[in-house]
């Protein structure tokens, strides 16, 4: 393991955490107001928030202002799909029972991506659509290049799951929920053999060529997909320094620090090149993209209008 990638991934734990909640929105609108409700689902070392703090900054807040309801997941910030999924799918099962929800609109960024897949693969009668933003669907280098230099139980190994037990503890969860092989449990999982092993069991949109599109509907559930390709993009924003150390493992393949143009791609796809990085996507760090960028609080409420108009 290199000293480079332990700044890297110590650092960007630290700016997943560093970052400040929305205040609360008026309803104003139904612009967003879709049949079903939508799901928001967080990433690796990922949160619902921190104490109050949004993963999705400002996103919930702008959906609800549009009329839609949101609901926003607490799953495991390093651990298997398939682990992550279950924790959704359970999450989604007493949102069902408590408000009399039949079917949901789930959205997952990076990790969520494979995450909300692996419950319309198990349950598909409880969802309406998928939609993945930066989804790490055939993996990322960058997760490839940590494990080909990693030992297990060296200090880095130790380091890094301190950090997810510490994120996931102020999230609400227990820190006993992460434990010392969490790490190369989840990047294993983010690994490109471990990507492939995933979509040979949840194959539903995937892309019938490399880079290209898959089936925009299976068994009646929407797929969707978008991602960016900028690294830096905002000088006052100390994510793009991370960023851009992650984005060398990719070499001249297009990426947004993080997951490859064509890894994010998946049904149909909405866009692929947006001139945002990992953090854009999610509206971090503060709001910070780039100059003349597309705000990701209207892409969030302009998609949940596609699937207003869709009727789901």
């Amino acid at each position: 393991m290199t000293r480079r990638t332990l700044r890297h991934l110590a650092a960007a734990a630290a700016v997943a955490a560093a970052t400040v909640a929305a205040a609360p929105a008026a309803h104003a609108d139904t612009y967003a107001k879709t049949k079903y409700p939508i799901v928001l689902v967080h990433g690796f070392i990922g949160f619902d928030n921190i104490l109050g703090i949004n993963y999705f900054y400002g996103v919930p807040d702008a959906l609800r202002d549009g009329g839609a309801t949101v609901y926003i997941a607490q799953v495991n910030p390093s651990q298997t799909t398939e682990y992550r999924g279950e924790q959704l799918l359970q999450q989604m099962k007493q949102w069902a029972a408590k408000d009399g929800v039949k079917k949901f609109n789930l959205i997952g960024h990076s990790h969520g991506g494979p995450t909300t897949r692996y419950v319309a693969g198990v349950a598909p009668s409880m969802v309406a659509s998928v939609s993945t933003v930066a989804g790490t669907h055939q993996g990322s280098k960058v997760a490839d290049s940590i494990l080909a230099n990693t030992t297990p139980g060296g200090g880095f190994d130790q380091l890094a799951t301190a950090g997810l037990a510490l994120i996931n503890w102020l999230a609400g969860g227990s820190s006993q929920s992460v434990d010392d092989t969490a790490l190369l449990v989840a990047l294993n999982a983010l690994s490109t053999p471990g990507a492939q092993a995933f979509n040979k069991k949840f194959p539903a949109g995937a892309p019938t060529k490399a880079c290209g599109t898959g089936a925009s509907s299976v068994g009646g559930i929407r797929y969707y997909s978008a991602s960016g390709t900028s690294v830096r993009t905002n000088g006052w924003d100390i994510s793009d320094d991370i960023l851009a150390g992650t984005a060398s493992y990719f070499g001249t393949e297009e990426n947004d620090g993080l997951v490859s143009r064509c890894s994010s791609r998946w049904g149909s796809v909405i866009k692929d090149n947006y001139p945002w990085n990992h953090l854009d996507e999610i509206n971090q760090v503060l709001g910070t993209i780039g100059s003349g960028a597309p705000d990701p609080k209207q892409f969030y409420r302009q998609h949940a209008n596609r699937l207003k108009w869709a009727l789901l």
